[in-house]
């Protein structure tokens, strides 16, 4: 009898049970997922509203601990210390009357070529431009200064000398080719030629740090190169001493004292103030 009841109870035993197991499996899945989910879509309202109850919870507690609370000073604009506006337009003032002044000294120290319009000395928001025909300081094809020439030079250099202003000295050629073994091209032509210039107010005491010497071929022609005439305006020596004294001052950026940018998203509204600022 005893062994018909077991016989009896083994054919009675649930198979199934695994199920049970397997569902709650499945449910604690499905719940971790719903969590995850929940917290990938985050609720900015509610997120803001969360942050500025922290923010509001730590001032209280700032204020009620006897710590010294650290508090971030804004950073201040960066701004290049400029001197007060009367101070710079007297400076602008004396300069442009030193620059006047210089313009008529070299006028008068060339006054006989400027009286026959081999030179033209002229006065612009960059300075002074000093015109020389090449006539007047070398001989056709060469880069050596004659005598006249030299005396005249060293006049304006020394009148020159005793400024700050930086000068640059360029040759100009015609189109006419030249092609000799010291010069194979206009290019060698006007760079030596502006050289010995350069070189002759360097012995006439204006400092090298302020000279720079070019040679512009016939690249930058003033006239036209189809006639006599305009060759014999193209061959030239300009002199530039750029004081750019009417070349108006940039002026900083507006922006309000201690104004710093804050870093949001795109998306995102200011923070609203705190209640002891607001009116």
């Amino acid at each position: 009898m005893a062994r018909r009841s077991k016989k009896h109870d083994d054919e009675h035993e649930n198979h199934e049970r695994w199920l049970v197991s397997y569902a709650d499996f499945i449910t604690l899945l499905f719940a971790f997922f719903v969590v995850m989910y929940s917290l990938s879509s985050l609720n900015e309202g509610k997120y803001r509203i969360m942050s500025d109850s922290v923010v509001s919870a730590f001032r209280s507690i700032g204020h009620q601990s006897n710590t010294p609370r650290v508090v971030a000073s804004p950073i201040p604009s960066i701004r290049p210390s400029q001197p007060p506006p009367a101070e710079a337009d007297e400076a602008r003032k004396a300069k442009a009357e030193r620059v006047k002044n210089m313009a008529e000294e070299i006028r008068k120290v060339l006054a006989p070529l400027v009286a026959d319009g081999r030179v033209q000395v002229t006065e612009g928001a960059f300075g002074i431009t000093v015109e020389i025909n090449a006539s007047v300081l070398f001989a056709p094809g060469e880069a050596q200064l004659g005598a006249d020439a030299v005396r005249a030079l060293r006049a304006v250099g020394q009148v020159v000398a005793a400024a700050e202003f930086p000068i640059t000295v360029e040759g100009h050629t015609d189109v006419l080719p030249i092609a000799t073994a010291a010069f194979p091209s206009n290019w060698e032509l006007s760079a030596v030629r502006a050289s010995s210039v350069v070189r002759l107010f360097v012995d006439s005491g204006v400092r090298p740090s302020r000279l720079t010497a070019a040679g512009y071929g016939d690249q930058r022609p003033v006239a036209d190169n189809a006639t006599a005439d305009g060759r014999a305006r193209n061959r030239r020596v300009t002199i530039l001493i750029e004081s750019r004294v009417a070349e108006p001052a940039a002026s900083p950026p507006v922006r309000a004292s201690g104004v710093t940018d804050s870093i949001l998203p795109a998306d995102a509204a200011p923070p609203s103030p705190p209640p002891e600022a607001a009116q």
